[in-house]
């Protein structure tokens, strides 16, 4: 019997559904469902989504007010950087840019509201000054524009696939030293541990300029260092002018050398010359010819105790060895999203670049601070020089040029502090990227004439100060800063996708790599790099055409961040005598008037330092913003959501919102 074509099934439900007619043959069994929804049922939902609705927009709304108050209040709170009032030639110049971008946005939006086209419509057919503006732009642009920028562009690309080619090449050199595990290596019999007279005389040097946060942990670190105190003299080199500081590192000295530790003190009435001055004026000493190699510590250095047995055995050996350099470890490199951007930086420096140049090529910038150099190279290669605001690699060019060789020990760390406001790293990269260019235009000639080979004079001129110093900032503020948002207003010279997202992405994977546990943070450190871009653009101009900014020093500041162990033995230090006591126990003038000085010290106010604003990051982040709307009119994708978040990085960056936050 055959089974019937359709069977019509009724099931009543308390919630108002219906299960109706089950067609055989025609629907291969299949179940419709029919909701009969009463007209209350209807009404609640309707109700419900509007609710939500409502409470979207009221969420947006109060967030959006929220972000307002907090930049406007930021902006009556902030000051502007000092820096930003005296160099307003690029801030005129992207402020300029701004202006004109905005009112071709205007116009970009009546158009392609309008739907005007060059193609479409004739010039008889042009309707109003506005239409005519847009019609006259396009023909200007395509005729005149657009092969400039085109040619921009593609110089900055390639000027970029070089600088990406090298750092890859660095990358593979590290690799293969991983892979190889290549390290210097000492002899581990160098000295006799039982003849202290086998050991060489070294010096050691703390340079400071009113480091009131830092001298203490720096002097202590210094006079542990594991070394027969016949066999070592530690020199603290103030520049202070604070006459209550002075004091205090003044009594700080004598409670070390009350303990036996060979430390002197040593203060200049005038700064004359900066650092390069104050080592200069110390090299300059009767009794440093007694020495034999010097080593320099920053005043927020701590060194190791065994930190001079892991350098200074690597001379023993090998007469052109000049200097070797130890790496930087940070206290406080998760401080702050500031500090961990920086680390990464860092982290490349020294675990890539420093560690393949000094393995392949013996020769790297000397980093100013946890290194030992041979007083001979120094004395060989004209001792420090202040003509410049990077006297550590001024040394370390010339002495690379009379035949010394360099070693970098990757594996011997010593702990610092990093710039933990925008304000003090700003200055700090400032000051790092315009001295390179007062370098390289005063020792190009030396380089040229040199005896060196040719290879060597080529790593200097080509990728040493060109490469790493001149074009990467260049291109970096060129091409992301004002090629690319200059595109989306000229659609004829668009950057390709590889250029703005594939490379950049890729290139910040390599210099991530040194630092695994930052990789959270690759998107904000490419963005942030490409921020950084102008302040080492402006620097790298200032440095190459010799701008007044290119010879400030500005002492960056510290924190006094120390290690567990260093605050461990900063309190036991503390604990057996305070400062009042040791100044009443010498029963002298000068110790009462140094007691008085510090009760001042205690009750006088400290004035408030406040956030600063700054304009040129401000008037790019404005400018990119307004190119990301230009480039959502036409769906651009990519390019779109990189100006964007790179213009909110702007922002963020240009209202000081990154870092230290003061007020």
């Amino acid at each position: 019997m055959a089974p019937p074509s359709s069977v019509v099934v009724t099931i009543e439900k308390p919630n108002g559904f219906s299960l109706v007619e089950i067609n055989g043959s025609e629907s291969s069994l299949l179940l419709e469902k029919q909701k009969q929804v009463s007209p209350k049922q209807f009404t609640w939902f309707l109700l419900l989504k509007a609710h939500r609705v409502v409470a979207c927009i009221s969420w947006l709304a109060m967030a959006f007010k929220t972000m307002l108050s907090s930049v406007k209040k930021r902006i009556s709170v902030s000051d502007v950087s000092e820096e930003e009032a005296k160099s307003k030639r690029l801030y005129r110049f992207i402020k300029a840019f701004l202006v004109i971008s905005i009112v071709a946005l205007v116009i970009e939006i009546v158009a392609h509201f309008k739907k005007w086209n060059l193609n479409l419509i004739q010039p008889w057919e042009v309707q109003g000054l506005v239409q005519w503006s847009y019609m006259a732009w396009l023909s200007f642009r395509v005729d005149y524009i657009a092969p400039v920028v085109l040619t921009m562009s593609k110089f900055c690309t390639v000027l970029f696939l070089i600088q990406s080619l090298d750092r890859l090449v660095l990358c593979l050199g590290c690799f293969w030293i991983k892979y190889k595990k290549l390290k210097p290596r000492i002899d581990e019999e160098a000295y006799d541990i039982e003849d202290p007279s086998s050991f060489p005389m070294v010096l050691v040097q703390i340079p400071m300029c009113n480091e009131r946060e830092v001298y203490a942990q720096s002097i202590a670190a210094v006079c542990q260092l594991d070394w027969p105190k016949d066999r070592i003299l530690i020199q603290v080199l103030d520049d202070s002018d604070d006459g209550n500081l002075q004091s205090l590192i003044k009594d700080e000295v004598s409670l070390w050398r009350e303990k036996g530790v060979n430390i002197i003190y040593r203060h200049r009435l005038i700064r004359t010359g900066y650092k390069a001055g104050n080592l200069k004026s110390a090299m300059s000493c009767e009794y440093v010819k007694d020495y034999e190699f010097v080593a320099i510590f920053d005043a927020d250095f701590q060194p190791n105790p065994d930190f001079l047995k892991q350098t200074v055995p690597h001379f023993k050996g090998d007469p052109q060895l000049g200097l070797v350099q130890a790496r930087w470890s940070f206290v406080n490199k998760d401080e702050n999203l500031l500090t961990r951007l920086q680390n990464v930086n860092l982290c490349f420096h020294f675990e890539v670049e420093q560690q393949v140049n000094g393995y392949y090529i013996n020769f790297f910038g000397f980093n100013g601070t946890a290194g030992v150099w041979r007083i001979k190279a120094l004395e060989e290669s004209g001792g420090w020089l202040e003509r410049t605001t990077v006297e550590d690699m001024d040394i370390a060019v010339r002495a690379h040029l009379n035949g010394w060789k360099f070693i970098f020990v990757n594996d011997v760390k010593v702990l610092c502090e990093l710039p933990e406001s925008y304000e003090a790293y700003k200055k700090q990269q400032h000051r790092w990227h315009s001295g390179p260019m007062q370098l390289f235009r005063l020792c190009l000639p030396a380089i040229i004439s040199s005896k060196i080979s040719i290879l060597k004079k080529a790593n200097l001129i080509f990728l040493f100060f060109l490469l790493r110093k001149l074009i990467l900032p260049f291109y970096s503020f060129t091409l992301f800063c004002i090629i690319l948002p200059l595109t989306m207003f000229i659609p004829e010279a668009e950057l390709p996708l590889w250029v703005i997202c594939y490379v950049p992405i890729f290139m910040s994977f390599l210099n991530i790599l040194p630092a695994p546990k930052s990789f959270p943070f690759l998107v904000p450190y490419l963005l942030f790099e490409n921020t950084m871009s102008v302040t080492k653009f402006n620097a790298m101009i200032s440095g190459l055409f010799q701008l007044g900014s290119a010879y400030e020093w500005v002492v960056t500041k510290k924190t006094g961040r120390s290690s567990e162990s260093d605050l461990l033995a900063l309190a036991e230090r503390e604990s057996k005598s305070s400062n009042e006591e040791k100044i009443h126990r010498r029963h002298s003038e000068s110790g009462l008037e140094m007691l008085e000085k510090l009760k001042q010290q205690e009750v006088t106010p400290v004035k408030k330092k406040k956030n600063k604003l700054y304009r040129k990051e401000l008037a790019l982040a404005f400018l990119l913003l307004t190119a990301a709307a230009r480039s959502l009119l036409s769906a651009h994708g990519v390019h779109f959501y990189f100006l964007l978040f790179q213009g909110l990085t702007f922002l963020a960056v240009g209202l000081d919102l990154i870092g230290e936050q003061i007020s």
